[in-house]
This record gives C-alpha cells, sequence and structure tokens, in this order.
C-alpha cells in the first residue's frame, strides 16, 4: 500500500512539473502559448491542454502550425516499454473497457474531424518498443505519425500491415479514416527523472524571477499548488490570468532581467518546442530527412543566408539575446561566425547539458580545476597545407578523423584536441569555461594554419562551445565544417557541410 501510494504521488507529481513546463510560456514575452489547462480537455487526453496563437505552434509533419495540443501524461515506478498492441488494451490505461486509441479516435473525430490542427499526444516516460511497427512509423524529430511509413503500400502479412488491419478492426475505421487519425497522434518520451524535471522548472523559474525550490528540500511546492488550483476549479489559464495567479501565490521575487529569446532549429524534441519559450523561432527543420539534410547544397544556399538574416535581425532589436540552438553543430558554429566578438552584443546561450542551463561568456569565475586542452598534432611530408583540426569535448573523434585525415586530399596537417581526463558530458563546466576552451583552441589552430589554406573542422562538443569557437571563425580563415553521417545516406563518416566564410556575391540574395 505504502509503494501504491508513494507511486500516485510520483505520477501526479510527474503530471504537475509537466503542466509548470508549458504554463510557464505564458510568461514569455510575445508568447506562442496563449491557454494552458490541468485536467481539461477530452476525455483520454485531457492531463494537460496547450493552446497556441494562430500561426505560432510548432509545425506538424506537414509542416501547418498546430493549434491545439492535448496532452495524456503516463508515469511508470520502473523504465519499460509499450507497442501498438497496449494502445488496443483498456489495462495500458487502467480502464475498465475503453482503450487509449478509442478514446484518441473520440477526440479526433469531435476536435479535428478532418485531421488537422490539433495533436492528441501520449507523453511517458516508457518508450516504443524498438522493434515494434510503430516505432518505426513515429517520426522522432516531433514525435508524430509518418504517414507514409505507416501505409507504405505493404500488404496485409508485414508488420505495418499487421498494425493498419488491427488498428482499423479495433476501431471500425476504414484505412481513410486511419489516416485522419494517426495524423493527429503523438508520443513523446520523457525520460528524465522527477528529480530532472525540478531541476529543469528552477531554471525556467530563475529566469522569470520566480521562488525556487531549495536543492535540499524534499517537497516541490508548485506540484501542490497545482492541485490546490485544480480543487478550486482553477483550471485555465490565460496568460494574464496565470500571472495573477502566481502573483497572489508571492511567487514572483526578483524583476527579471530583460531578454529577447530567439531559437534556431534543425531538429524537434519531441516535448520541448522551442516555439513554446522563445519570441521567434527559425525552423529549418523541412531541410533535413531526421538528422541528414536532404540537399547538401541547402548549407551555403539556404540555410546559412537564412540564419544570418535572422540573427542580425534579431540583434538590431535587442541588445540582450537568448539564444537556444536546437541545432546541427554546423548550424551552432555559423551562428557564432554570424554574432562574432566584434558585434558586441550580449549573448546568452541556452545549453542543454543533462538539463538545461545558460551560459555566458562571464557567467562564472576561471577556475583552474577546469580541463583544459591536450594537443596531439602530426604533419606529413606533403606539398598540400590544408590543416584538420578534430575536437572531443563530448566523446572521441580521433578514429574518425584520422580516417578522414587519410583520405582527405590536400590536408597534410593534423590536430586532435580533447581534455585534459578525456571527454564526457559534464566536461564543459559553463559558458565561461566553454569560452575559454574556444579561445585556446583557436590561438592553437592560427599557430598551426597555413596562409590561404582551410580548417577542417570535425567537432563533437556542445553547441555552446561550438557557437563562441564560430565567434572565432574571422581569424581562422576559410573554414570548412563536417556534419557526421548517423544515418549512413551518403558514404558513411564524416561529410562536409558548410565552408565559411560565403563569397559576398553568393549571399547578394540575403537581406541585412
Amino acid at each position: 500500500m505504502t509503494l501504491a501510494i508513494a507511486s500516485l504521488r510520483d505520477g501526479h507529481a510527474f503530471q504537475a512539473r509537466l503542466f509548470w513546463r508549458k504554463a510557464l510560456g505564458l510568461l514569455v514575452p510575445d508568447p506562442a502559448i496563449v491557454k494552458v489547462a490541468f485536467e481539461r480537455g477530452p476525455k483520454g487526453f485531457d492531463d494537460i491542454w496547450v493552446e497556441y496563437a494562430s500561426g505560432r505552434g510548432y509545425n506538424d509533419q506537414r509542416g501547418a502550425p498546430l493549434r491545439r495540443q492535448h496532452i495524456q501524461c503516463k508515469w511508470h515506478v520502473n523504465g519499460g516499454e509499450y507497442g501498438y498492441e497496449h494502445l488496443m488494451d483498456p489495462d495500458f490505461i487502467n480502464a475498465a473497457s475503453v482503450s487509449l486509441l478509442e478514446r484518441a479516435k473520440a477526440a479526433q473525430l469531435k476536435h479535428a474531424p478532418e485531421g488537422l490542427g490539433t495533436r492528441f499526444t501520449l507523453l511517458s516516460n516508457w518508450r516504443l518498443a524498438t522493434k515494434d511497427p510503430l516505432n518505426k512509423a513515429v517520426n522522432m524529430r516531433d514525435g508524430a505519425v509518418r504517414i507514409d511509413r505507416l501505409f507504405d503500400g505493404s500488404g496485409p502479412n508485414s508488420a505495418t500491415g499487421k498494425l493498419r488491419e488491427a488498428w482499423c478492426d479495433h476501431l471500425e475505421l476504414d484505412e481513410e479514416g486511419l489516416r485522419k487519425l494517426v495524423q493527429t497522434l503523438g508520443f513523446g518520451v520523457e525520460a528524465a527523472t522527477l528529480l530532472d524535471l525540478r531541476d529543469q522548472l528552477d531554471l525556467q523559474l530563475q529566469l522569470h524571477g520566480m521562488r525556487r525550490v531549495p536543492e535540499n528540500e524534499d517537497t516541490c511546492w508548485y506540484d501542490d499548488l497545482t492541485y490546490q488550483w485544480l480543487a478550486q476549479g482553477r483550471i485555465e489559464f490565460e496568460g494574464p490570468q496565470f500571472r495573477d495567479a502566481c502573483r497572489q501565490q508571492g511567487l514572483f521575487e526578483q524583476v527579471p532581467k530583460p531578454y529577447f529569446a530567439v531559437g534556431v532549429k534543425s531538429f524537434e524534441h519531441h516535448v520541448d518546442h522551442l516555439e513554446e519559450r522563445c519570441t521567434d523561432v527559425l525552423d529549418v527543420v523541412q531541410y533535413f530527412d531526421q538528422r541528414p539534410i536532404r540537399s547538401n547544397a541547402d548549407w551555403a544556399s539556404t540555410l546559412y543566408p537564412r540564419l544570418k538574416d535572422f540573427l542580425i535581425a534579431g540583434a538590431r532589436q535587442h541588445g540582450n539575446l537568448r539564444l537556444i540552438l536546437d541545432a546541427h553543430v554546423t548550424l551552432a558554429f555559423a551562428a557564432g561566425s554570424v554574432l562574432n566578438i566584434k558585434l558586441g552584443h550580449h549573448v546568452e546561450l541556452e545549453q542543454r547539458v543533462l538539463n538545461r542551463v545558460i551560459w555566458h561568456a562571464t557567467d562564472a569565475a576561471p577556475d583552474p580545476s577546469w580541463p583544459a586542452w591536450n594537443f596531439e598534432h602530426e604533419v606529413l611530408d606533403s606539398p598540400e597545407e590544408d590543416l584538420i583540426v578534430g575536437v572531443s569535448l563530448t566523446h572521441d573523434v580521433a578514429p574518425a578523423v584520422r580516417a578522414q585525415f587519410a583520405s582527405l586530399t590536400g590536408a597534410s596537417r593534423l590536430l586532435l584536441a580533447s581534455p585534459m581526463g578525456g571527454p564526457g558530458s559534464r566536461v564543459v563546466a559553463s559558458g565561461a569555461h566553454a569560452f575559454q576552451l574556444a579561445e585556446a583552441l583557436a590561438v592553437k589552430i592560427n599557430q598551426m594554419k597555413r596562409p590561404g589554406k582551410t580548417v577542417h573542422l570535425f567537432v563533437a562538443a556542445p553547441n555552446g562551445f561550438a557557437f563562441y569557437l564560430g565567434q572565432r571563425q574571422p581569424s581562422l580563415g576559410r573554414t570548412t565544417l563536417y556534419e557526421y553521417d548517423f544515418e549512413g545516406v551518403g558514404a558513411g563518416g564524416y561529410q562536409p557541410s558548410l565552408t565559411l566564410p560565403i563569397p559576398a556575391h553568393l549571399l547578394s540574395g540575403s537581406q541585412t
């Protein structure tokens, strides 16, 4: 009984903290979120309801902005996984006779009869089973179902064919009706522990000048406050109402520092969408097929010009920028090259380490315990003098870079940079440490490179570090970035992405 009560309370905390993560988006200047509700919405998807301003919601798999999202939170004490058959089983949601899929159908017919504008999301700390056919059809970019993969032309004896037939029979739908339903479904994984969720909430509270929960306290009073409001019938909030409710509880302790949050995304997180936390977002997800870019020419012809225009427009409007980069390392470096040191702007970076943190170049005093660089270098007897640089902060790129060194025509110099003690997810301690490492690496590169030659850059590092290194691109000269071909769609290994600087005549179409 004791364990059951603890599990129930943890499930309530899971839902409450996810509610606060969405609701605090109402406090962002010019918010994309206009309403958040708790325990309200269509049955089966009534844990959290998020409504977006017209045209401001994140894009669905067809590129159309969502208007509403209804979220069902499902917490489990232990890790696990589920598959498409569980969604037809009432026991999966502790129901007597109606499955989650049947509830999704009812919600879709009422709120999105054409399968447009609304997303019904199952958000759980369990994952879709790796070999389940539904997992193969779910887009890892945003958790939506890829229609082309579910309706792939396969026969009834295939894995996806059996899924389609089972769902059609269970729901008494033909395939056209099933298409409309699955277009509205989403499957999110929240792998963070309850403690991690509290840490993420703490960062958002800090940014809004609100009371924070001391780390040594076992109770998170924001969890209880959510259910106190529920008991009072205060379950729907628009921006002014939510601010007043927080003010009544004395949650605002200081005036938050004004900032202008902008985001750049080339991939989508399942449950953390930049549109909910940023005033403006550059969305280039459509240029990528999951991680690989659809056309390599787009790096220079489209992505860099759009990134440059977007960042300069933001910098001209505001002196304090907060930049959130859910993007490839190439775009993080390129963003630094646009907002370089000479620009003179204060730029904060939201960095995902294990949790979200805010980095800036002076966020901590220099600490002698911070790992410094360990450099290895080689020079071949060759008239070619391009320099290859491998940066191993989060993981070791040396083997892949050495292989590239052996095959890359024109390169005779190799520099491998890794932190003392080896790479890891927590090696970079702060924004100040990242800034320090970028500065030291730029000095070393300039010592080794030859005038007029290209620096070939392979980076496994936090995007914050890539941004700070990109700020030094003018001193590095001609630099070619590389992205790892995780999907193996090309020749495998690292593939060249963007070369900077791009000649001015090729950027003549961009508006700055």
